[in-house]
């Protein structure tokens, strides 16, 4: 069984979902209290073990690419204000990992951006990560999943329980639950069903970890929605071809993407701050007297 040792990241999207913040910033770009979106997700697959990210860039991303780079005058100007503490922050994120880029040319999707990583992941199995997911837990939801892989030696796709209501936002898996805890073998994959066509409530969430296999299973699979290259066809026959397993993850996911989830994540994510999530917590207690609750 190979190690999992590469994780792809796509960071090709537009960022339509926050614009006009988006027009000139990246979406990974935008903070949640002190450090970029993108940089928790970085930061979860250091944690997970991952010796290499491949980042999934396009036109105007460059800012994702600077962030976890040397900036020489930056440092030469902090080392002169004696600024040791935020220096060695600094320091500490152009050596987290080693990171390559590869760009994705045209926005064909999801399933397109994954296919694009594949002379760079070549034959083993890998992780991906969307920058719109951010999980908060104390086991990093991809360590979590490799340590399930090293059980099962199959695909994984995270999954969270969601309200019948909303099932027709996600990709859903139907599948039978198996020995491991909170596991279950997929059976069936669905993308946004129709209200009533599907009987589970499992939404696959951006995580997943995959087969090399998925590389072929991509370039065969045609454009569906939008032209769009879709991820979930191709996980689809991944299944249909070998096992696959979801993993109902431990911890809370914050849809970044999304302004209101964007907004629960600051506020999760400043609670839980080393310095500021005393102060925080005070002043959101004031807040909400204030407002009578």
């Amino acid at each position: 069984m190979k190690a999992i040792r590469k994780a792809v990241i796509p960071v090709a999207g537009l960022g339509t979902r926050f614009l006009p913040a988006t027009k000139a910033i990246p979406k990974e770009m935008l903070t949640i209290v002190d450090r970029p979106t993108i940089q928790y997700i970085v930061e979860e697959a250091v944690a997970s073990g991952i010796e290499e990210i491949i980042l999934v860039t396009s036109a105007g991303k460059s800012a994702i690419e600077n962030h976890f780079d040397y900036d020489f005058q930056l440092d030469t100007v902090l080392k002169d204000r004696n600024k040791v503490q935020l220096r060695e922050e600094l320091n500490n994120i152009s050596n987290l990992i080693d990171i390559i880029s590869v760009r994705q040319k045209e926005p064909l999707g999801l399933g397109h951006a994954i296919w694009m990583a594949r002379n760079v992941v070549g034959d083993e199995p890998f992780m991906v990560l969307l920058g719109d997911d951010l999980v908060m837990s104390k086991v990093a939801c991809c360590k979590q999943m490799i340590q399930l892989y090293e059980q099962v030696g199959e695909s994984i796709v995270a999954v969270q329980r969601v309200p019948m209501e909303e099932t027709h936002q996600y990709g859903i898996v139907e599948g039978s639950p198996t020995e491991q805890e909170r596991t279950y073998k997929v059976d069936r994959m669905v993308e946004k069903p129709a209200p009533g066509t599907c009987n589970s409530d499992m939404a696959i969430i951006g995580r997943y970890l995959l087969m090399p296999e998925i590389f072929e299973l991509l370039e065969r699979t045609t454009p569906g929605h939008g032209g769009e290259i879709q991820l979930t066809d191709a996980l689809l026959a991944l299944s249909n071809k070998r096992a696959m397993y979801a993993y109902e993850f431990v911890g809370k996911r914050y849809d970044a993407g999304d302004k209101l989830g964007y907004l629960k994540a600051i506020v999760d994510f400043g609670l839980s701050h080393n310095s500021l999530g005393k102060p925080f917590r005070e002043y959101l207690r004031k807040v909400c007297a204030e407002l009578g609750q």
